[in-house]
């Protein structure tokens, strides 16, 4: 098992720049894939970023060029750096780890893009 807790989010007007972080209660050195998930008022949730143990990186279309996504496997941590943040990117974020085929989560920080 593994529990994850978000933090960062908050209030940012459009164009500015956000980072979240996502702390695991265990070594994340196996876990092979993490990811940034979110969830808009009225949506379902979407993948937005993920990451391998290999640092193999992928990302929704909708944030390519604008968010990155890290790990750091010593301090047990994934971050989301989201830069030229628009309206549309305001949504709940979730961490997520996906350890022996189940799929774990956080309970989500808010992000809020607006002026």
């Amino acid at each position: 098992q593994v529990q994850l807790v978000e933090s960062g989010g908050g209030l940012v007007q459009p164009g500015g720049s956000l980072r979240l972080s996502c702390a695991a209660s265990r070594t994340i050195f196996s876990i092979n894939v993490m990811g940034w998930y979110r969830q808009a008022p009225g949506k379902e949730r979407e993948l937005v970023a993920t990451i391998t143990s290999g640092a193999r990186t992928n990302y929704a279309d909708s944030v390519k060029g604008r968010f990155t996504i890290s790990r750091d496997n010593g301090k047990n941590m994934v971050y989301l750096q989201m830069n030229s943040l628009k309206p549309e990117d305001t949504a709940v974020y979730y961490c997520n780890a996906v350890l022996n085929r189940i799929n774990y989560w956080g309970k989500g920080t808010l992000v809020t893009v607006s002026s």
